[in-house]
C-alpha cells in the first residue's frame, strides 16, 4: 500500500539529507522520483542538505497544483514511482492535501519532510495538515542539539545573535549564518523560554557582573 509519510523534526537534524539518501538508495534501484520543495537555503528549485549534498528539485510555490503536475508527468509518458518533499512545512494546507491525494488515486508513496513548529513554536499550517493526514509520521533519530548540549526541541529566530518572537513566519534562513544576519538556532525549550541563545551564553559568561562560584 502506497504512503503519506512526514518525517518531523527540529531544524539541523537530518531532514534534507534523509531525503537525499532515500533518493540515492531507490535511483540504486532503478527507481525514479519526483522531488519537490519551497523555499530551499540553496535557492530556488533545489534540496540541499547542510552536509553540502545538493540535487535539482521542482520549486512548489504559492498556488502550484502537485497533483496536477505529478499527473502531468504521467501524460507525457514520464516514470514516476515515488514523490518527494523538502521544506513541506511551507506549504499551503491544500497543497497537502493534494500529496495526500496523489498517495490515494496515483498509488504512489510520498515522503514529505519538513519541521513541524516556527521560531515561536507555534504549528506551520503545512505541518498540521501533515499531522491531519499522514498515514504515519516518523520523528527522525538525529537528536540536533542545544547549545547547553541538551536535547533541542525548538526553532529559534535570531537578529544579531539575540532571539526574537515577533515578525513573518516565514524567513528564509539558515543555522549558519552570521550573527549580524536573520538566522535560526536550536535550542532546548527551557533556553528557548528564556530566550538564551549561544551568543547570548558567551556573552554572560565573559561579563564582569558574572561573579565566580567559590566554595567554602
Amino acid at each position: 500500500m502506497s504512503e503519506l509519510v512526514f518525517f518531523s523534526g527540529t531544524m539541523d537534524c537530518g531532514k534534507s539529507t534523509l531525503a537525499l539518501q532515500i533518493v540515492h538508495n531507490r535511483s540504486a534501484r532503478g527507481l525514479q522520483g519526483l522531488i519537490f520543495t519551497r523555499d530551499d537555503r540553496a535557492g530556488e528549485g533545489k534540496l540541499s542538505s547542510r552536509l553540502g549534498l545538493v540535487t535539482d528539485a521542482v520549486e512548489a510555490g504559492r498556488g502550484f497544483d502537485l497533483y496536477a503536475h505529478v499527473v502531468a508527468e504521467l501524460s507525457q509518458g514520464g516514470k514516476v514511482d515515488y514523490v518527494i518533499v523538502d521544506e513541506a512545512q511551507f506549504l499551503a494546507p491544500e497543497q497537502i492535501d493534494q500529496l495526500a491525494r496523489i498517495v490515494d488515486d496515483l498509488t504512489l508513496d510520498v515522503f514529505a519532510f519538513g519541521i513541524t513548529t516556527d521560531f515561536r513554536t507555534k504549528l506551520f499550517p503545512g505541518s498540521q495538515r501533515l499531522i491531519e493526514l499522514a498515514d504515519r509520521i516518523e520523528t527522525l533519530q538525529v537528536e540536533a542539539m542545544c547549545w547547553c548540549g541538551a536535547r533541542a526541541t525548538h526553532n529559534a529566530r535570531t537578529v544579531g545573535g539575540e532571539m526574537v518572537v515577533d515578525g513573518e513566519q516565514v524567513v528564509v534562513g539558515d543555522v549558519n549564518r552570521s550573527p549580524e544576519e536573520i538566522g535560526y538556532e536550536v535550542l532546548c525549550r527551557r533556553h528557548h523560554r528564556r530566550r538564551m541563545t549561544a551568543a547570548r551564553a558567551r556573552a554572560a559568561a565573559l561579563s564582569p557582573d558574572v561573579l565566580p562560584v567559590t566554595s567554602g
